[in-house]
């Protein structure tokens, strides 16, 4: 339903763990084009990915939560393509990922989930993190 005073849009999803590169080109084509990957605040701080505006980090705030955007480093070209957004996806989804593994700026967006998801905040990113998990 929509709602009136609220944010009027939809998000197509996938897990993180398990994006590949043909799921990745349907978001791609069909979606806005942009790609991002909730994360959690412990997985952020062990990537050292901050955020793109701090203020967002308001807990009243509506905004949604952007940090600096990335590129998988490893076997990766460009970091636009399917290919290479889907092996970013797949590494920010990684425990083994470190932050070195990264190129930024880059062409996936991690977005900041607030703990306590929908309860906390009913933005889109706390929704689909708390479905997948």
């Amino acid at each position: 339903m929509d709602d009136e005073n609220g944010d009027i849009e939809g998000n197509l999803i996938i897990a993180a763990s398990l994006a590949s590169p043909q799921q990745v080109s349907f978001l791609i084509k069909n979606g806005s084009g942009i790609v991002s990957v909730g994360m959690k605040e412990e997985d952020l701080e062990r990537l050292k990915l901050p955020l793109m505006s701090p203020e967002t980090e308001n807990e009243d705030s509506s905004a949604p939560t952007l940090t600096i955007t990335v590129d998988a480093k490893s076997g990766t070209c460009t970091g636009v393509s399917a290919s290479d957004r889907a092996k970013t996806v797949l590494a920010l989804s990684s425990p083994e990922t470190k932050p070195e593994d990264f190129r930024r700026p880059g062409h996936v967006f991690p977005l900041k989930y607030r703990n306590g998801g929908v309860l906390r905040r009913a933005g889109h990113t706390e929704a689909y993190v708390d479905l997948i998990f």
